[in-house]
């Protein structure tokens, strides 16, 4: 039946997508993609190999674009239909393999595929994993360890929940630190008038591409504020503020709309955060020019940005503890084997 429903583009960039099951609308109907997706509650998207660096996996709740985080990604769902007449019953299974299956039951826990998704998803975000793994994580997959300890195993997974829930924007999350606020320059913004994205983030490329450009904005310190602001959260996650700015950046952006409107303080490595080789940011501002979407944005596109900011500073603010469930695992590592 044909439908729709919500759509990753790119790495929070949903949009919605119009699924027609008899005709070639979205180049051909992809009955068996389509009939998976019903069947699973979560997707584990990532790349076998990648053209720039390393970007760690998404786990997301909706239907994926086949370019979302690398040329070609692949999607892992947590259950799986068979095939023929059992796709048509939606019979599904967990998409667990006997040997992870095996594991889980060697250290005393349930082989649930979005538990193991999470476990994954608590060790490749870790930057300690990506830099000493560098070389051999860009060109095949992952090589997650599995650990032998039940302990373990619980906390990565639940670091790796957390990661789902801060890349999954229709997850609530409501953060202290305010980053990324919009604001006017000289005056009071008015929702009508001042949310034209016409700082040239995007431009129209050979065949209608959106390529990214130079946009607008401004780089400088901390004020005292914002150096409080992160002091108080830092001090909420057991790390000094000194720690904190360090993982943030030690200046932020000020990244604007246009002459008047401006997303205020985005800390550096939020603004310079990257997913599938694209900073996730100003990839999203680039397709939201005006002279490309044909309208100015809606005043809760403008918010959602400040959502945004805030869900990726969490995760930058992660790292410490994604960091110490990697060298916990290594610690100890249930043996695989082979199968």
């Amino acid at each position: 039946m044909p439908g729709r429903g919500p759509y990753t583009y790119r790495p929070f960039d949903i949009r919605w997508l119009y699924w027609e099951d008899e005709t070639t609308l979205i180049i051909r109907p992809r009955h068996e993609y389509k009939a998976q997706f019903d069947a699973s509650k979560s997707w584990l998207v990532a790349s076998q190999r990648y053209r720039k660096s390393y970007s760690p996996p998404m786990i997301g709740h909706n239907a994926f674009a086949f370019h979302v985080v690398e040329s070609g990604a692949n999607v892992f769902p947590t259950s799986v239909v068979g095939k023929g007449t059992l796709i048509e019953s939606g019979q599904s299974t967990e998409n667990v393999s006997d040997r992870a299956a095996s594991w889980l039951t060697a250290i005393g826990r349930l082989a649930r595929a979005e538990s193991v998704m999470h476990y994954v998803l608590g060790i490749a975000h870790s930057p300690l994993f990506a830099r000493e793994n560098a070389h051999a994580l860009v060109q095949d997959w992952s090589r997650v360890a599995p650990t032998a300890s039940a302990v373990v195993f619980d906390q990565v997974a639940a670091s790796g929940a957390t990661v789902d829930a801060l890349l999954d924007v229709s997850a609530p999350f409501n953060s202290p630190l305010r980053f990324g606020t919009l604001a006017g320059a000289g005056r009071v913004l008015d929702p009508s008038t001042d949310l034209a994205m016409t700082a040239r983030w995007g431009i129209a490329g050979k065949g209608g591409i959106t390529m990214p450009s130079t946009g607008k904005l401004t780089e400088r310190e901390y004020s005292v504020a914002e150096r409080v602001a992160v002091s108080e959260h830092a001090l909420s996650l057991g790390m000094s503020a000194e720690q904190a700015i360090a993982l943030l950046g030690e200046t932020c952006f000020d990244v604007y709309l246009n002459d008047i409107a401006y997303w205020r303080c985005v800390p550096a490595s939020v603004w310079r955060y990257t997913i599938g080789g694209y900073q996730v940011i100003k990839k999203w501002l680039s397709y939201r020019e005006r002279a490309l979407l044909g309208r100015d944005l809606k005043p809760e596109e403008a918010r959602y940005v400040t959502e945004v900011v805030s869900r990726i500073a969490a995760l930058v603010l992660m790292q410490p503890e994604l960091d110490a469930n990697y060298e916990r695992v290594k610690a100890d590592v249930w043996e695989w084997g082979s199968e």
